[in-house]
């Protein structure tokens, strides 16, 4: 009778530590799923905000260009009435600004007769004391009523920004730009002239590169990721997927069809996709009141390291509660 009792004491016994397993394990695997998406929550959380305060840095850097370029070209329309006028307004308040390269204004076709046909000055900051520079464009001689950019600023009638595009004419002001156009009317509400402030794509890159120095300095930002400096950088797209600006060797172009169409909707949204064989996270945003992006791309080991970490404790720990129940069990 007592070694009945005894087995059934033993089976129930067995049977209760086996059980005390089973949901320590899946208490464990419960655990670590739940620390995962926390983390991977905590991840996601950093970047959009990443991307937010780019998207927001590169937006007031060119709402205070606009302003700046606003300020001048009302200058300009102000003093229609001679030539030296004009290039007097534009060199009022050139300084208010170091961004922005230079401003131009490319008037209609003999809207000064006692001057050249074309006539576009350009007051620009020279290469080697930053000092502006005035040049004739062209020498007068360039019909630029013909170009892309004086076309559309006179076909829409109001201000907008540029593609980027190259210009080159062998001197200092070769180079990637971006412009900012208005058109220009007189008193009697006839097209006098387009202007322009250029803005260079280098400036774009250098902002960028501070943006993402910011970030990875940010202590309160990172203060739970490992020791490693985080890798992830910042890039500025056009909304059909091309990049206007990235750090030196770290390009990105979008090819997914759905991330281009959201890019051209202004959707913030998120991909993985491969950069130079590499898998990636890009977290994508556009730029507030401007037809760029801003995407943050985040290579897979820059993906919180705690998780496996977690997922390592935890384990160890399940080897050792199953180990330990074992014994109770042999008992």
């Amino acid at each position: 009778m007592n070694k009945a009792t005894d087995r059934k004491t033993s089976k129930t016994k067995r049977f209760v530590m086996l059980t005390v397993a089973a949901m320590m394990l899946v208490m464990l695997g419960l655990t670590f799923l739940i620390c995962c998406y926390t983390l991977k929550a905590e991840s996601h959380v950093r970047y959009v905000s990443i991307l937010n305060v780019a998207s927001e840095r590169i937006a007031k850097t060119i709402r205070g260009m606009e302003m700046s370029a606003k300020n001048i070209f009302d200058e300009v329309q102000q003093h229609l009435d001679s030539p030296d006028a004009v290039i007097a307004a534009l060199k009022s308040k050139t300084s208010q600004n170091p961004d922005i390269k230079g401003y131009f204004a490319a008037f209609e076709p003999n809207y000064f007769p006692q001057r050249s046909k074309f006539f576009q000055p350009y007051i620009y900051k020279g290469e080697n004391n930053g000092q502006y520079v005035e040049s004739q464009v062209g020498s007068g001689e360039e019909d630029y009523t013909k170009s892309e950019l004086y076309i559309k600023a006179k076909k829409l009638g109001k201000s907008y920004w540029t593609d980027p595009y190259y210009y080159y004419d062998g001197s200092d002001l070769s180079g990637h730009y971006c412009s900012f156009m208005t058109p220009i009317y007189d008193a009697e509400g006839k097209l006098a002239c387009i202007c322009g402030a250029d803005m260079t794509c280098e400036w774009l890159t250098k902002e960028l590169k501070q943006i993402d120095y910011a970030s990875k300095q940010n202590d309160l930002q990172n203060r739970f990721l490992p020791d490693k400096e985080p890798d992830f950088y910042t890039v500025v797209l056009n909304n059909d997927g091309t990049c206007i600006a990235h750090p030196e060797g770290r390009g990105l172009l979008i090819k997914d069809k759905q991330v281009i169409n959201d890019l051209k909707q202004r959707k913030n949204g998120m991909v993985e996709m491969t950069v130079s064989g590499k898998p990636v996270t890009v977290y994508y945003g556009p730029v507030a009141d401007h037809n760029w992006c801003v995407a943050v791309v985040v290579p897979a080991e820059d993906t919180p390291q705690p998780v496996m970490l977690a997922g390592l404790i935890l384990l160890v720990v399940a080897v050792l509660g199953m180990i330990v129940v074992y014994i109770l069990v042999k008992i």
